[in-house]
Parts: C-alpha cells; sequence; structure tokens
C-alpha cells in the first residue's frame, strides 16, 4: 500500500518539482497539496497522511508551527524541505529523518525516498515529531498568535485581540473584538500558551485579558469582581483572588 504523502510548500515550482519526483516511485501516493501554513494543520489533520514534505519559510505559519499545531493529533513521517540552512540544520539533524536544502538533485531525493521507506518499516521508536516541536519552541520567540481550531477552520487570534476566555467541559469560547470562536480543548492547555503579561487566571473557568480590566472589587467571603472597558462583570474566584491582587496592585 503506498505512502500517504502531503507536500507542504508556497512556491508553485517547488511543489511542481516534488510531485514530479515523487510520481516516479509507486511507494508514495500524494493526497494533498498545501500552498500555506494554515492550510497545512486543517489538511494533515484532515488527512493524517504517513509522509509529508513540509517547507520552513511560508507567510502566515512555518513550518515549524505547522508541526506545533498538529502535535498530539498525527505524527507524521516529517521531511523538510528548505532553502535556508542556518538554522534548520541544527535542529533537523537531531529530530526530522531528513532535511532536503533546496536545490536538490534527484539522487538526493532518491536517498532520502529510501530513509522515508526504511523508517516506515520499522517505525516502533520515540515521536521525533513531538521532540521537534518541543526543541523548536524552546529556541525560537514565543509565539505573538494563537492558533484556534475553531467549526472546521484554522483561524490565527493576536493575543491583543482576545478579550477573554471562557471554559465549558472539554471546550474554551474566545471572546473577540470580531466575535466568539469555540475549540476543543482545556483551559490550561490554552493558559499555557498565553502571555503572562498580557493574561490572568481568574477563575476555574476564566481568562481575561489585562489591558482591558478596568475595575478591581473586593466582595465578602473572598471572592473579588473585575469590570472590563465594555462593562463585563467576572468573578474572581478565592483561590485566583491573592494573585489577581497582586497583579493589579490592589493588596
Amino acid at each position: 500500500m503506498p505512502l500517504r504523502t502531503v507536500i507542504v510548500d508556497d512556491e508553485p515550482h517547488a511543489r511542481k518539482y516534488l510531485r514530479t519526483l515523487l510520481a516516479a516511485d509507486s511507494d508514495f501516493e500524494i493526497v494533498g497539496e498545501c500552498t500555506e501554513g494554515g492550510q497545512a494543520v486543517a489538511a494533515l489533520i484532515e488527512l493524517r497522511p504517513d509522509v509529508v514534505f513540509l517547507d520552513i519559510q511560508m507567510p502566515d505559519l512555518d513550518g515549524f508551527e505547522v508541526l506545533r499545531a498538529v502535535n498530539g493529533e498525527i505524527s507524521p513521517i516529517v521531511v523538510f524541505c528548505t532553502a535556508y540552512d542556518q538554522f534548520a540544520l541544527k535542529a533537523f539533524e537531531a529530530f526530522a529523518l531528513d532535511y532536503l536544502l533546496k536545490p536538490f538533485d534527484e539522487d538526493r531525493f532518491a536517498r532520502t525516498l529510501a530513509r522515508v521507506k526504511t523508517q516506515f518499516r520499522g517505525q516502533n521508536g520515540p515521536d521525533k515529531t513531538a521532540a521537534l516541536v518541543e526543541s523548536v519552541a524552546a529556541q525560537r520567540p514565543a509565539p505573538r498568535r494563537l492558533l484556534v481550531k475553531s467549526g472546521g477552520r484554522v483561524l490565527f487570534l493576536k493575543f491583543e485581540d482576545i478579550r477573554r476566555i471562557e471554559a465549558a467541559d472539554n471546550y474554551v469560547r474566545f471572546h473577540t473584538a470580531d466575535g466568539e470562536h469555540t475549540m476543543r480543548e482545556t483551559i490550561g492547555n490554552i493558559e499555557r500558551q498565553l502571555p503572562e503579561d498580557l493574561f490572568i487566571r481568574i477563575h476555574r473557568s476564566a481568562i481575561v485579558n489585562l489591558e482591558l480590566i478596568r475595575e478591581f472589587q473586593p466582595l465578602p467571603g473572598g471572592e473579588a469582581r473585575v469590570r472590563l472597558d465594555d462593562g463585563t462583570e467576572l468573578t474572581v474566584s478565592r483561590r485566583h483572588r491573592e494573585r489577581a491582587e497582586a497583579r493589579f496592585g490592589a493588596k
């Protein structure tokens, strides 16, 4: 059975070159092509390929962010295709199956395909995709936006556009200036992705953008209340009140 393969590259000639080379090997079947990172995230989750040929530099999400977004949901064999070696080589040699430094020839590509097939036949080792994501996350600057999978779409919310976040069971709802978006995720996992200088957890089911808080009011019984710039009032639980007071300088 051929290996289900997805190509991700924003350059048309690069995708065409990969298509041509892959067509010569019946062990591979191209099931999808993507021109940008956001499209790639949705396609990888839906198509669940065995192999992905992944570009690094793309307009919206780069290759690292694509892997970070799908990590935990799928673990394909990853082959990076890049014209940049200044950062790639150190990380890729440790965690990726292979990297192709553009421009590469047919012989180099054939060696890559041989490695992919060998890896796939004996794919019982640790998940290198997860290790790569961890390594890259530790070395790269913190992202300035949050990737949200909502209603079959992949959205990129700028942190400053998120007003507040509410939890309900295993779902979270993002309140933004443009509306609301719901995602299947825990609020704890979302909290770990947010910059601490911009957001604060005020309740087991609520996170608020600090810039939008206009009033902090202690309440009897150990709770408190915050009022946002649009008049929305939210409860600060007893568990989170002390930390909130410290952040607001209200103690």
